[in-house]
């Protein structure tokens, strides 16, 4: 097979989601939040794994993701919408029975014209300027948004990752006086605002990258395997120059291996120089240039050559791969290629 086998533990994704279940307390639910197809991982087999798990709401990012979900999950569990209702977005969510998340005076008036009593969610800004309705927007519109009764109302944290930064208080405090006196489930934080504790859950939690085996959840399992097809070996002899540009040159005899994926398949041409592959837990790093389709891998150190190498795993998560290529591990998951052989166990 000339393709990478992309690997998803659903056991690993069940897993993650009960622990940070549990971080969450009694009393505070835990959603699930699979927007850009499962980040990467597929939305179907992820949302169905995720409700075997025990999640009954879920989060995607435009309404347009809604109908995979819903598929997969059935009646009954919740999908919210970030992107709350945009044009066009009706039939979609009555559909699929999607729950906008209303950002804007402009998208209650839409979501009440257009699918009058459908449920609706409200987005505030509490500070990251991004997505929500601004304090005096909810302050003009509370009344009658209470009056129709949203099933959640909800913000975001800018600066979860980073627990001790002054602006997760300021919006905690911010979200609380927008909030006080709403009868409506509130929710705050995604997996960085679950990991900072209590004070920062509300009545729901929505955990994303976390699921998956990212940062800030540095005690995540592995989600995650992609192993790579070794095409072909040669020798390389001293001053030889290996791939585009001339950029690696072999200081002495080298055995380089060129494997069967590239920035086609989401594997940034950036991590090129600090990137390495595994054989078994044998590091093997990248010389020169990562290609479009190809990826070239110093094995001069191995007893035999690989007939695969490993990119993704237990030795390397997606983190440590987005630290060589100067990102973050939400974006290598979301990269990640349709030409890989996947395989959802």
């Amino acid at each position: 097979m000339g393709t990478a086998r992309l690997t998803i533990d659903t056991e690993a994704l069940k897993a993650n989601w009960r622990a940070l279940d549990a971080m969450s307390g009694s009393g505070c639910e835990t959603g699930a939040v699979v927007k850009a197809d499962g980040y990467g991982l597929g939305a179907g087999p992820v949302a169905t794994a995720l409700a075997e798990a025990g999640a009954r709401t879920f989060f995607v990012a435009v309404a347009e993701e809604g109908p995979a979900v819903r598929a997969a999950v059935g009646p009954g569990a919740r999908i919210f919408v970030f992107s709350g209702h945009m044009a066009g977005d009706a039939e979609a969510l009555r559909g699929a029975d999607l729950v906008p998340l209303l950002n804007s005076p402009e998208q209650v008036s839409r979501h009440f014209e257009a699918l009058p009593g459908h449920g609706f969610g409200v987005q505030l800004d509490s500070g990251m300027n991004r997505l929500g309705l601004e304090p005096a927007d909810w302050a003009a519109l509370r009344g009658c948004l209470e009056a129709e009764g949203p099933l959640l109302v909800m913000s975001h944290l800018a600066c979860a990752d980073e627990p001790g930064h002054g602006m997760n208080a300021a919006q905690r405090d911010t979200f609380r006086d927008m909030t006080e006196g709403v009868t409506a489930p509130r929710s705050l934080s995604a997996t960085g605002g679950t990991l900072m504790g209590a004070d920062w859950h509300f009545d729901m939690t929505r955990p994303g990258i976390g699921l998956y085996g990212g940062l800030p959840y540095a005690a995540a399992r592995c989600v995650v395997r992609l192993d790579v097809p070794v095409i072909q070996t040669r020798e390389v002899g001293p001053g030889e120059p290996v791939g585009y540009g001339n950029s690696w040159t072999a200081p002495s005899p080298a055995r380089i291996a060129t494997v069967a994926a590239g920035y086609a398949d989401g594997l940034i041409r950036a991590m090129g120089p600090k990137a390495v592959l595994y054989c078994g837990e044998t590091p093997c790093p990248v010389r020169g240039r990562v290609s479009m389709d190809l990826i070239t891998v110093d094995v001069t150190h191995l007893g035999e050559d690989p007939e695969r190498l490993e990119i993704l795993g237990e030795r390397q998560g997606v983190d440590l791969l987005a630290e060589a290529a100067g990102t973050i591990g939400y974006e290598i998951l979301t990269s990640l290629g349709a030409r890989y052989d996947r395989c959802v166990v």
